[in-house]
């Protein structure tokens, strides 16, 4: 048998990640009622996930150049970083008692690198200040009279709150409740929608036998990559990746996940171009592949001259042919701008985050979509992306501290 609520002066914020918490912060230090509903057993647990190799919370980048790293959305995001930026967010945990510090990246950390005690202390403030929270509660949609309708371990359960935030994540890791269950409710109700495609996501190549089983798990270390997006324009980032079974993965490869995925989505082909010696000069590098190795093998000679060995060398001789190999101004290009083909992305589940969602100009200035008002949306639902290293977390929290705003000035416009 159903069960309903009657209608009431709260708010009704969906999906407690980052996102949805931060609405129901700063609605709740407005005096607002609160109620959080939540499909898993407990809150923030992608939050939680995200934190266990270490808690990058965000960066110190300087203002423009952190802007640009949401790429299409850049222009869209300064004014969302403007009111809840990287600053305002380490002033907010540091409020929580909460101490970070700043890694030698630029990157921000909490003191102890972890996530559970900055989301305990978190979650102790919300309840102090009134906010209900109501896990095993699963989304269903509105019905006919626009309630939210939710399955729960008790039965179904029919709300009727004053105004609404969504904040339903993606569709990566939906083991931890981002399924993208969502999408069809929203189209129903013909909210304008991207499609959801993987972001910050490895991609699978056609690996040798012989290179998979001597080289899957083993990271390139100190690379510049660069590649090209759909328009032309040409992205560079150095660091490291990891070479897996189908591919390749980590930071390097997420870092320009973007380009490399709308190339493939183009159909024009991703290839990605290995610097393995970003510190060496092209002129050095020919000079050397070029100087006489008498009896010694090349890849004597490249160990030797140029310091080419394990995977790296491994990845050439993967990637070239015989001819390549056997001339030296040809290889030495190579090795400043080695070619790797991918193929396709790694499923949406596996990525640590989507692109797409609900297209922003489906909202208006304060994220409550136009087509349903009092129904506002933020977080990773929405159709923006960011690389890791602290964007795409602090992305989340300046989103939900719009929404939360955004209801508020919503609410007081009514009374």
């Amino acid at each position: 048998m159903s069960h309903a609520a009657s209608a009431g002066d709260y708010v009704a914020i969906i999906g407690g990640g980052p996102a949805g918490l931060m609405a129901a912060e700063v609605l709740s230090a407005n005096a607002w009622r609160v109620e959080v509903f939540e499909a898993m057993p407990s809150v923030g647990r992608k939050f939680l996930m995200a934190g266990k190799g270490g808690m990058n919370i965000t960066h110190t980048e300087p203002r423009h150049a952190f802007q640009a790293r949401y790429g299409a959305r850049a222009e869209w995001m300064s004014g969302l970083l403007a009111a809840f930026g990287p600053d305002a967010l380490r002033a907010w945990i540091h409020d929580l008692g909460i101490s970070t510090f700043v890694g030698s990246s630029g990157r921000v950390f909490p003191d102890d690198m972890k996530a559970a005690p900055l989301l305990r202390a978190w979650l102790h403030r919300l309840r102090e200040r009134g906010v209900t929270f109501h896990v095993r509660h699963r989304w269903l949609g509105w019905d006919e009279a626009g309630a939210l309708q939710f399955s729960t371990p008790t039965g179904p359960l029919t709300v009727h709150p004053a105004a609404s935030i969504l904040a339903l994540g993606g569709a990566s890791w939906p083991q931890l409740g981002s399924d993208a269950a969502w999408v069809p409710l929203l189209a129903k109700h013909d909210i304008a929608l991207a499609p959801l495609q993987p972001a910050n996501c490895g991609f699978d190549l056609n690996w040798s036998e012989h290179f998979r089983s001597r080289f899957a798990g083993q990271p390139v270390k100190t690379v510049k990559a660069r590649c090209l997006d759909p328009e032309g324009h040409e992205w560079e980032k150095s660091g490291e990746f990891m070479i897996t079974e189908t591919g390749v993965e980590g930071g390097l490869i997420y870092a320009l996940s973007a380009p490399l995925r709308d190339s493939l989505g183009a159909a024009q082909g991703s290839t990605l171009y290995l610097d393995l010696l970003p510190d060496r000069s092209a002129a050095w590098v020919a000079a050397e592949v070029a100087h006489p190795r008498g009896s010694r093998s090349l890849s004597s000679h490249l160990q030797s001259r140029l310091g080419l060995k394990g995977v790296k060398m491994g990845l050439l001789h993967e990637c070239l042919d015989k001819d390549t190999f056997q001339d030296p101004a040809q290889l030495a290009a190579a090795i400043k701008a080695l070619p790797l083909r991918l193929k396709t992305t790694r499923p949406i589940a596996e990525a640590i985050s989507t692109a797409g969602g609900v297209r922003i100009e489906a909202l208006d200035t304060h994220l409550m979509l136009k087509a349903l008002p009092g129904v506002f949306c933020a977080g990773e639902m929405l159709d923006w992306e960011a690389p890791t290293g602290g964007y795409l977390l602090t992305g989340c929290f300046a989103s939900g501290y719009a929404a939360g705003q955004g209801v508020d000035a919503w609410l007081k416009r009514r009374t």
